[in-house]
This record gives structure tokens, C-alpha cells and sequence, in this order.
């Protein structure tokens, strides 16, 4: 007797069952009750979460740490094993499932490291936006640039040549408005190097990222220790964006400092997120950009021009990191250091992937990464006994977990690092 198997069935029978998400969420909450419960900080952690600039005061709240260690672990625990037999029944993982342990997996961290001391809430928010400012930036050039086919791995180039530029011209100037304008150009300038020879020489887009990264890190640091150290005054000193404040808003507790004052160069980061995204799928200009990296011979079929598009939105994409990198000087620092950009670039590069090239969700991602960083500061600052080797690592470890772990295998668009030609 033949027995007929249908293809479809046969495919889906031989298909493997992916258990990264409820095997990383596993992990996770053993690890995390590992900590809790058999290296316990007994003791209190306070959250102040209101500051005297507050409109409203609101009182702090205090939580004992071993009690809620406890309970958090349990909480883990069972949120892990409903993801494994959510897996086991042949469904996925939600994703509020993930947003609700993300969450519960933070709070008992903080609690645990912060036992005997005061964090201040609006403190560590602050701090996590101000590092996320450039990495969001960075993501938003590098899913323009994928998005039209082009990998833009020179993002920490163009960060360092917008930070270069912005201290230089600020200063000369005394103008932040000049500094801000001259970092996009000096952005846009690093891109087109990259458009020229990535689009109109075919060289790998990989390869001419990595020597526009080593090329302006070494022509910034030739010019810091040549021009800019023995004339400092005069070329490295630009002032510095002074934050506005929205009236009323600005004095909501815990996200009023956040959100409601903050720089210019904060404020265009919020327009720029909401553009991008707008832009991308609900424009003309999105949908050519979108057609043009997925399937560049069927844009040009009705008439796109398909490299010329490449370019304009590559040159889009380095103003845009330039404008990240204005904020190491102009928003930040307040002055130009050799390397200060210290890996943000390629952190805003795996923001991209871990945000499966979509501006909010890079966004979201470089928020977590800047969380990462700004925390190891907050719990030093508080004295916490985590070892500081520990805190200096968080930030890396988030990222390769993130994209490694949580983020495996995806596709991105279908022409990205593809050149294209009509011979």
C-alpha cells in the first residue's frame, strides 16, 4: 500500500522546533535566582522617585531586598516554564511575555545590587537617554542605509568625524547652531566616501565601512595631538547646548527631567525617530527606499533609479550620524577626546539588527543598551558591592546576548551589502 505524503505536511514535520527564546528565558531566571536567593544582600533598597524640581513629590519607596528576591525568582521561574510549554504545545513565545520578564528581571536586579543604598529613578532614566541619544541616532543612519541596500558598518566613522567637526567649528565660531550644522556635513561626507566606492566602484560594503572607521579614527587623532592640544582655547572648547525646558511638562515626576528637558539635539532625536518611521512606511519615498533594498531589479523595472536612490539616502544616513556624534561634543563632554566615541557606532550597528531594521524597535534596542551603560555609574555612584568589573562588562554583554541570544538568525533586507548593476 503508497502512502501519499502531502509536501506541505512533510515540511512542516521535518521543520525544527526553535527553543532559543523559552531556552534563553530559562536561563535567565535560573541565573537570576542563582543571585536572588543563594547570594543574598539582605537589606533595603530604597527608589527615590521624585526630585526637588518635582511640581508633584512623590514619597520613596522602599523594598526589602530578600522578600522580593524571592518572589521575583518564583515569578521568573513560572513565566520561563509557561514559555516552554507554550513552545512544547507548537506556539510562540509572545512578546508580552518577554516585555512583562525584561521588566520583572531588571527590577530584582536593581533591588539585589542596590540593597543598603538610594537609587534615584529619575537619575538613572536621565542618564540612560543621554547615552542612548548617539546609539539611537547611529541606528537610525544604519537602517536608512540597509534599508536601501547599502551596509553601513563606518557609523563610529562618521560619529567621530560629526564629534571633530561639531567642537572645531562650535569653537571657532562660538555658534552651537554652526558646530551642529558642520558635524552633518562632515557625516554626510564620510558617507559619500563610502556611496563612492560601495555604489560606483563595487567595492564590499563591509570592507570600505571598516577603513573609513580606521582612516578617520586615525586622521582625528593626527589632528587632536597636532592642532587641536596645542591651540585647546581656540579649537576645543565649543560651547554647549544648555537644555530647554517645556513649561508644565517638565515638572511631571520621574519622566519630566526625561522627556520634557532636554537638549536641541534631544529634541531632534525624538523628531527624527518619529520621521524615519513615518517615513519609511507611510511615504513614496519609503516605499522606493523599502523596493530599492529588497529587490533593486524590479525598482528599476518601473523606472526608479535605483544607485542614485542608494546615494541620496547613504548621504541621509551619515547627516543623520553626524548629527549623533554632534552630541559627544556639543550635548555631552563639551569638548573633543581621541576615540571618544568608544565602540557606539558598532553598538548602534547591532541596535539595527537586534531592531530588525525597523527605527522604533532599533530605538528600543539602543535604549537598553544605554540602560546597560548608564546603570554601571548609577550603582557606582550608590557604592554597590557588584563587582566593578561586572558593571563595566553590563553593556557588552546586553549587546551579544541581545543579538546572539534573543535576536538570532533573521533576515534583513534581501539586496543589503549587494551591489547593483544594469550589464
Amino acid at each position: 500500500m503508497t502512502t501519499t505524503i502531502n509536501p506541505l505536511e512533510s515540511q512542516e514535520l521535518a521543520a525544527p522546533v526553535r527553543w532559543r527564546t523559552p531556552g534563553m528565558l530559562t536561563a535567565f531566571a535560573l541565573a537570576a535566582g542563582c543571585a536572588f536567593v543563594f547570594f543574598q544582600r539582605p537589606g533595603t533598597t530604597t527608589f527615590r522617585l521624585s526630585s526637588e524640581n518635582d511640581a508633584i513629590r512623590l514619597p520613596n519607596l522602599e523594598v526589602s531586598t530578600v522578600p522580593a528576591g524571592v518572589g521575583l525568582t518564583i515569578a521568573l521561574l513560572l513565566l520561563a516554564g509557561y514559555s516552554v510549554f507554550l513552545r512544547s504545545s507548537g506556539r510562540k513565545t509572545p512578546r508580552w511575555l518577554i516585555a512583562v520578564f525584561a521588566v520583572l528581571l531588571v527590577a530584582g536586579f536593581l533591588i539585589w545590587a542596590g540593597s543598603g543604598g538610594t537609587l534615584p529613578v529619575s537619575g538613572l532614566l536621565v542618564a540612560t537617554l543621554g547615552v542612548s541619544v548617539p546609539l539611537i541616532l547611529g541606528s537610525l543612519s544604519g537602517v536608512i542605509s540597509e534599508r536601501v541596500g547599502v551596509v553601513n558598518v563606518a557609523i563610529e566613522g562618521q560619529f567621530l568625524a560629526g564629534a571633530f567637526a561639531a567642537a572645531v567649528v562650535a569653537s571657532v565660531t562660538g555658534n552651537v547652531i554652526a558646530g551642529l550644522a558642520a558635524a552633518m556635513i562632515a557625516g554626510a561626507l564620510v558617507a559619500a566616501v563610502l556611496a563612492l566606492f560601495a555604489i560606483r566602484y563595487l567595492v564590499d560594503q563591509v570592507i570600505v565601512g571598516v577603513v573609513l572607521n580606521v582612516l578617520v579614527t586615525g586622521l582625528t587623532t593626527f589632528l587632536f595631538t597636532q592642532v587641536l592640544s596645542p591651540n585647546n582655547q581656540q579649537l576645543n572648547s565649543p560651547p554647549r547646548f544648555a537644555p530647554i525646558d517645556i513649561p508644565v511638562l517638565s515638572d511631571i515626576p520621574i519622566i519630566g527631567q526625561v522627556l520634557f528637558s532636554q537638549t536641541l539635539i534631544v529634541y531632534l532625536m525624538f523628531v527624527a525617530v518619529a520621521a524615519v518611521y513615518y517615513g519609511l512606511f507611510h511615504t513614496r519615498w519609503g516605499l522606493r527606499l523599502r523596493a530599492v533594498g529588497e529587490h533593486p531589479q524590479a525598482a528599476d523595472t518601473v523606472g526608479i533609479a535605483v544607485n542614485a536612490t542608494r546615494v541620496r539616502n547613504v548621504l541621509l544616513g551619515g547627516v543623520v550620524a553626524g548629527l549623533g556624534g554632534s552630541y559627544f561634543t556639543l550635548g555631552s563632554v563639551g569638548s573633543f577626546n581621541i576615540q571618544m566615541t568608544a565602540g557606539a557606532g558598532f553598538i548602534a550597528l547591532a541596535a539595527v539588527i537586534f531592531g530588525r531594521w525597523d527605527p522604533v524597535r532599533s530605538t528600543m534596542a539602543a535604549l537598553l543598551f544605554g540602560f546597560a551603560s548608564s546603570l554601571q555609574y548609577v550603582l557606582s555612584i550608590m557604592g554597590s558591592q557588584v563587582p566593578s568589573e561586572f558593571m563595566l562588562m553590563l553593556p557588552y554583554l546586553v549587546t551579544i546576548l541581545a543579538v546572539a541570544g534573543f535576536a538570532g538568525k533573521m533576515r534583513g533586507p534581501a539586496a543589503a551589502g549587494k551591489p547593483y548593476t544594469t550589464a
